[in-house]
Formats: structure tokens, sequence, C-alpha cells
């Protein structure tokens, strides 16, 4: 019965903070206006700036931000006990994620949809521009090499996951024809869900793998290539063609996902056999704090969304107050997928006892998406009686298009990076749309393969820094929007009190982390994590110069 009172405490929780707190944010804070013109219609080029339907945005930006993150995160993070993942999730979700997606999506939108680190050149000045332009850059070619492995993986070890996989792509080229012929939304919905599942169920059927070794590589490589290959492609066709409804199918597909695993909680009733605070944790484990708030990223606030969010969703807003639909929302649907992900890994379903379940989270690390797979498939068992296999294949399905989507948005905005500073320093060769992709790709394989040999596993390399480079970035994507609105003489505590938290916490951990690295001999980890640690406290330097100037008088940003 325990999990009813989580779902009911994330519920609540999450309605209150979508119809009062962001209410407030987005009209007492960033005054969210329709009589601005948004960059949509502005530089509306048919490509990468499209006037979007904010349904259709929000299932882009919600499917782009979330990936395996809000999964894998709370899976791992509740190791500390469910008590402290759970609030974390709730209450980063309101107070942090939400404003920091809202506010990165209004601060783009009013810089003529330029990512974060471009627009803070005319926010906070030009060192601060190249230095976050840097961690920003650092973060995408993590995720990219990471998710290209992630899900080249899930196709060797789920091969039933690969035909619904692709069949996903081909359903959303044919809607996003349809829908540029005027095509009804809802109707397309409902059909594109149906040959969504209808192809989960046939690929039960119809597994599909690469023969083991082929040209000299294993499966798992020569998977990272051809995902690469049509992460290119499609960074390269217009939003309209295939981003935006294969996001919104996505989107769709997991509230049906969601559906199933909270219901399955009110049908089934599980008790949590997972403890609220893990007082047998392992002699070596890192400490609860500040490792718990790097640990859950997404599901709670994550810096990865200040990219997608001034990347992508800020270039397709059709009306500036979309804004809180799109990124408030869109935080709120990722939290309740880190919440039910909670339930599924602490319950009976999972683990039938408190002995099992710590045989299972033995160590920091343990349980992750094989956990969320196997704990969420029984508990759709208990809940609605559908065949754990099938129940699995669903949720394995999910996981691999969450973290495809997510790869198709990182690749696209690698390139955006990559063009921005094609732009800023006079180059016009990366200026191409198609010059700008190769490299993008190019410094992803190299990576993979560089760092990884044959493997293509390059990327897990640099992995463990994304936990704290990532919740870094997310404080100087909140440090940015405070600076905006102090220069507009609004108030800031809502946006400061979370980014300093974000901060410290995500500091501390760099540290922690760097002393790690260091022990291990891990000098290339401890280079990296000292430059983004080094980076961060020369943007907060800035910033304060610029505040207080503005304090003095002598600047001012118009409204």
């Amino acid at each position: 019965m325990q999990s009813i009172a989580i779902v009911l405490l994330g519920i609540v929780g999450m309605i209150l903070g979508w119809f009062v707190y962001s209410k407030f944010i987005a009209t007492k804070i960033f005054k969210l206006d329709d009589k601005f013109i948004t960059p949509a219609h502005t530089e509306e080029d048919g490509k990468d700036f499209v006037p979007t339907n904010k349904v259709v945005l929000w299932g882009h930006h919600f499917t782009s931000v979330a990936g395996a993150a809000p999964i894998v995160g709370p899976a791992i993070a509740v190791y500390w006990g469910w008590v402290p993942a759970v609030l974390w999730v709730v209450f980063g979700t309101i107070f942090f994620a939400g404003v920091h997606d809202m506010g990165a999506l209004w601060a783009s939108a009013r810089n003529k949809g330029k990512s974060m680190g471009a627009l803070s050149e005319g926010v906070i000045g030009k060192r601060s521009r190249a230095l976050f332009m840097i961690v920003i850059f650092l973060v995408l070619l993590m995720v990219n090499a990471v998710f290209g492995v992630v899900i080249a993986k899930s196709f060797v070890s789920q091969p039933n996951a690969v035909f619904p996989a692709w069949t996903a792509i081909a359903v959303a080229l044919i809607i996003g024809q349809l829908l540029k012929r005027n095509f009804s939304l809802i109707p397309l919905c409902i059909v594109g869900i149906f040959v969504l599942y209808a192809s989960v169920y046939a690929g039960s059927y119809i597994p599909i793998s690469l023969p083991e070794t082929m040209f000299g590589l294993a499966d798992t490589a020569n998977w990272i290539i051809i995902l690469f290959i049509y992460a290119a492609i499609a960074s390269l066709l217009p939003v309209w063609m295939l981003l935006q409804p294969r996001d919104f199918i996505n989107g769709m597909q997991l509230l049906v996902g969601l559906f199933l695993l909270y219901g399955a909680v009110f049908f089934a009733l599980p008790d949590i056999t997972a403890p609220a605070f893990n007082t047998q944790t392992a002699v070596d484990s890192p400490s609860l704090i500040p490792l718990l708030f790097v640990t859950i990223a997404c599901g709670a606030v994550s810096g990865f969304h200040g990219i997608v969010a001034s990347g992508t969703s800020s270039k397709q807003l059709d009306k500036e107050s979309d804004a809180r639909f799109v990124g408030y929302l869109g935080a709120v649907g990722e939290g309740s997928l880190a919440l039910i992900t909670i339930v599924a890994v602490s319950g009976v379903a999972f683990a039938a006892s408190p002995e099992e379940w710590h045989e299972v989270y033995s160590h920091l690390g343990a349980g992750s998406v094989s956990a969320f797979i196997s704990g969420g498939a029984a508990l759709i068992h208990q809940g609605w009686g559908l065949s754990e296999s099938f129940s699995s294949t669903i949720l394995a399905v999910m996981v691999v298009l969450f973290a495809g989507t997510t790869m198709d948005s990182g690749v696209r905005l690698q390139r955006y990076i990559i063009q921005e500073w094609g732009d800023i320093y006079k180059i016009s060769a990366l200026r191409n749309g198609l010059i700008a992709t190769l490299v993008a790709v190019a410094c992803c394989l190299l990576l993979a393969f560089g760092a990884g040999g044959s493997s293509g596993s390059g990327g897990m390399i640099i992995w463990p820094l994304f936990g704290s480079t990532n919740q870094i970035l997310a404080s100087l994507t909140l440090l940015v929007i405070s600076v905006m609105l102090i220069k507009l003489g609004r108030p800031a505590k809502y946006t400061l009190i979370p980014m300093s938290f974000v901060l410290v916490m995500a500091f501390f951990a760099g540290i922690i982390k760097l002393k790690e690295y260091y022990i291990e001999g891990n000098y290339l980890l401890v280079f990296l994590d000292a430059v983004v640690l080094i980076v961060s406290v020369l943007v907060m330097l800035e910033a304060w110069s610029v505040v207080s100037k503005v304090r003095a008088g002598k600047t001012k940003l118009e409204d």
C-alpha cells in the first residue's frame, strides 16, 4: 500500500505545480506574452525554424529530453532509499526542472532562438559564451556517444525491439507528410499508436539480429555505425518531416506506458520492499549528499534540458505562452516517469522481500534499465494480467525509442553548436549544415572507436563525468536566466535559489569525483573534470561582474 501513497504524493504535488506554481512563474516572472513574435515566425525556414502546434512540440521536447535518463537515474538512486529519491523527484520537478525548462525556452525565444551558450554572450559576455559552449558540446558528445552504445546493446540483447524501433521511424515519416497536408492530428495519433503497438507484438515473432561479426566488427559496433548514419540523415531533414512526428508518437506511447504502470499500481496495490532509508549500504559507498542530486538529473532537473529547449524547441515555439505547456509540462511528464520507476524497482513486483531487494542493490550502480524493465513488467503483469514477456517488450521498446529520439535531437543540437561556432568565428565551412553534421558525427565516432577500439564503446570512458557536468550545466542555464531577469528588473530568487542549490551539489560532487579519478590514475577524467569545474567558476565570476554593474545602474536589458 505504500506505493499508493508515493504515487498520490507525486501526482498531487505535480498537479499543484502545473496549475499554481507554473502559472505564477509564467505570468509574474517570465511574463510570457503572445504579442511577442517568436523566432519560429521571424526566422521561419521550413527546416529548423517551424511554428508548431504546442501538443506536437511538447511531444518532441519531452521525448528528446527524457531518453533513458529518468529511468536509469532513479533506478540507481533508490540504493540510498526510496524516500530521498521520491522527495528529490517531486520537489525537483515542481521547483527546479519546470522553471529551468520553461525559462530556457523563454530566454532562447527572446534571443532569436540561440542556444544557451550563444545567447550568454549578450546576457553575460563573450568569455562566458566560449566557456559555456565548451561545456554544452562536451555534454552532447557524451550523450550521443553513450546513447549509441546503449541502443546498440539493447538491439543485441533484445532483438524483439529492433522491428518496432525502425517501424516507428517509418510511421513518423508518413505522419509527418500527412500533417503537412493538414490531416487531423487526433486520428493520426490513434492510428500511429495502434501501428506502433502492433509492431511491438509483431516484433516478438520477428527478432532481428546482425551477424556476430561483420566487416571485421562485432554486431554492437555495426549497430553503432548504422545508428549514427541514421542520426546524421535525421538531423538534416526538416523537423516537420521526421523529428516532430517521431517524437510526438513516442510521447504518446510513453503516455500509454505510464497509464499501464500507474494503473497497475492502483489495481495491484503492491507493497514496497525497498527501505525508506538504506542503512545497509556498502562500506565504500559514496554519501547520499551530494551524489543523489547528480545521480537523479532527468526527472528532477537536468542541464541537457536547457540544450534541447534552447536548441530545437525554441525554434518551433508558435506562441511565447506555449513555453509553459512545452517546458513545464514536459518536466512534469519526465518527473512522472521517474516517480513510477522508483515504484517499479522498490516494490514486491521487483523483489518479494527486503532481503531479496538488498541482494540486487548490494552496491551503488546495481539496478538500472534492466531493473526497471523486469520490475515494471512484473508490475504490469500483476495489475493488468498481461504476460511478463510482452510487458517487458513494451518497456524495452519504450526505452530504446526514448534513447533514439534523444540521440536524434542530440546530433541535430551538435550541428547547431558547430554552425554557431562557424558564425561566431567566421568559418564559412562550419556554417554549412551538411559539413557541420559530418563534423558532429565524426567527433562522436572518433570518441566511440578512437577511445573504445573496435567495440565502439569509447563514450563510456568519459560517461562518469556526465552527472556532475550535466548538473553544473543546469546551474549555468539558471544563472543566465537569472541575469536576464535581474537586468529586466524582475524577481530572480525563483531561479537563483534552484541555481545555487544545484551548483553547490554538482560542484561538491565534481570535487569528490576529481579525487576518485586521481586515486584511480584516470588522468583523462581528472583533466576533463578540472576543466568543467574551472569553467563553471569563471562563468559565475563573469555573471557576478555583470550583476554588480546592473546594480550600479551601468547596464540594462530591454524588455
